[in-house]
């Protein structure tokens, strides 16, 4: 699940004056905060910073002058949480905005941050406790405080410390605070506005993994469904196949023939029409592929009370198939979790996973550790606090339904849509994969909205996506609020979105 928010164009859309620095950078290694250490703080000349590892050496030349602040966090006596601060030397527009992390986390999160710093902002990532690559749980094992600092600890303690080392570097507060994050970081953000509503004034969440423990049912759900029996598994190169089928039976729903299914719960199509005669084909699915396929689309269900766990991915989704179901193992985030936080059994098999008895024992287990699933957004609300969710319809990673599920909560829970509006919006993106990519627009820029909403009390009913191929953006579209979708008014460029206008979608 990686994280990877788009800002393609800046829009100051608020008289924040741009600001410099009122001390020295290296002053604030003697700054002294509460189980903080500041390893360290040195001003980085413009384009001359150097991280080793996997970036290229002129991945940064382009980066202003900043002040660089290294700390490592210690909330607990096994917390070792590294965070990392990046201070605009001048032309800083007065707000802070926080990046989210991917999968397990692990890692500092640089390249947003520099998108961040390039706009001006001052900025802040962390690895949330643990070096990792993402995919890997096992810093959990025998580790409770690790995994407390990875499911929330680790962000809010960032964010406090951050503000504090805004303050004393520019000798005044940051005018707003704003979260940005995917996947994992779509999470990170429902958790603070959940448990730490005071922390952000506006919070981005793209596809968010809010209900890790559940998304890791799903991923086994998927393992199992193609790999327990080698009947069963369908080899990507009929993932194709099985996308076209979805296109002819639903793209043209919306009115437009576009390569794109603009609502794929209005799209009824089954595996069946695919199913082979008397032997198996590039152009068919053999009967256990078909139930396979089946189960991608339903997602996890009790196999005793029949009721749905998680929602399925959904068509439209097929060219991301191999994510989870392409094997040989099941997806490493949902393995690990069950191996390291689960049962704590390093030689765990993901086959032996049982959908009834399991999930009941995950749910009693988790208590809402790592699953962001509460509706009650007051405090947050309150404040003034907003909300933005953002989620693909193609997603293959994390069913697009989440969101939804949870959008609903919260205006069911809150006293409807005339309440909630307020402080909720929910933007689906047909044809985009998980975090980006896909075959529809993807490219999306939600922190200028953000801003207007946020500081100035502008409502965003929507934002415009666009597709890039070979470097040039070819598409573009309206991404409305739900449930609103967006409907060709009938005349002009169906790859312009002017020509595109939000509607309900009866």
């Amino acid at each position: 699940m990686k994280t990877i928010v788009s800002m393609v164009h800046l829009v100051m859309l608020t008289p924040v004056a741009a600001l410099a620095a009122a001390r020295p950078c290296d002053n604030l290694s003697s700054l002294g905060l509460p189980e903080t250490t500041i390893t360290m703080a040195q001003t980085v000349a413009p384009g001359a910073l150097i991280l080793p590892g996997r970036f290229p050496p002129d991945a940064w030349t382009d980066l202003p002058a900043f002040c660089r602040v290294v700390a490592r966090l210690k909330p607990s006596s096994d917390s070792d949480i590294k965070i990392e601060v990046w201070l605009p030397s001048e032309g800083w527009n007065g707000r802070y905005l926080a990046v989210g992390n991917g999968g397990w986390a692990g890692v500092i999160r640089y390249r947003p941050m520099a998108e961040a710093l390039r706009r001006g902002y001052a900025t802040s990532s962390t690895d949330t406790g643990h070096t990792g690559n993402g995919g890997d749980a096992s810093f959990a094992l025998g580790h409770p405080e690790k995994l407390i600092d990875f499911a929330y600890r680790s962000v809010h303690e960032m964010a406090v410390k951050t503000k504090a080392i805004i303050e004393a570097f520019y000798e005044t507060p940051a005018q707003y605070s704003y979260w940005s994050g995917c996947s994992t970081g779509g999470r990170q953000g429902l958790v603070e506005a959940q448990r730490f509503p005071t922390d952000f004034d506006g919070i981005v969440a793209i596809a968010p993994a809010f209900n890790q423990p559940r998304l890791n049912v799903s991923y086994i759900w998927v393992a199992q469904a193609t790999l327990n029996d080698p009947a069963s598994y369908i080899p990507p190169s009929k993932y194709p196949m099985i996308h076209d089928a979805v296109l002819q039976a639903c793209d043209a729903r919306d009115g437009v023939l576009d390569g794109v299914v603009d609502d794929p719960t209005r799209c009824r199509f089954d595996p069946e029409a695919l199913r082979c005669g008397d032997a198996d084909a590039p152009t068919c699915l053999t009967a256990p592929q078909v139930e396979a396929a089946r189960k991608i689309y339903a997602g996890p269900k009790n196999p005793r009370t029949l009721q749905q766990i998680a929602p399925g991915l959904e068509p439209g989704s097929e060219l991301g198939w191999a994510m989870l179901a392409a094997g040989p193992n099941a997806h490493p985030i949902g393995n690990t979790y069950f191996k390291f936080v689960v049962f704590k059994d390093t030689d765990w098999n993901f086959r032996t996973l049982d959908f009834d008895r399991d999930v009941a024992l995950v749910d009693q287990l988790d208590d809402g550790l790592l699953a962001a699933t509460d509706p009650d957004l007051t405090e947050f609300a309150a404040r003034g606090g907003k909300l933005i969710l953002i989620h693909g319809w193609s997603d293959p990673a994390i069913g697009p339904r989440y969101s939804i599920n949870y959008y609903k909560s919260v205006v069911e829970r809150m006293g409807g849509s005339a309440t909630t509006d307020d402080f909720i919006r929910l933007f689906m993106a047909p044809g985009m994969a998980h975090c980006r990519g896909g075959e529809g627009p993807d490219t999306v820029d939600p922190l200028p909205l953000m801003e207007q909403w946020v500081e100035q009390g502008i409502v965003p009913d929507r934002m415009i996506a666009s597709r890039s191929r070979r470097g040039e953006a070819d598409r573009t579209r309206p991404l409305c609020s739900y449930p609103q979708v967006a409907r060709y008014r009938g005349t002009g460029s169906t790859d312009d979105a002017a020509n595109f206008a939000c509607v309900n979608p009866n």
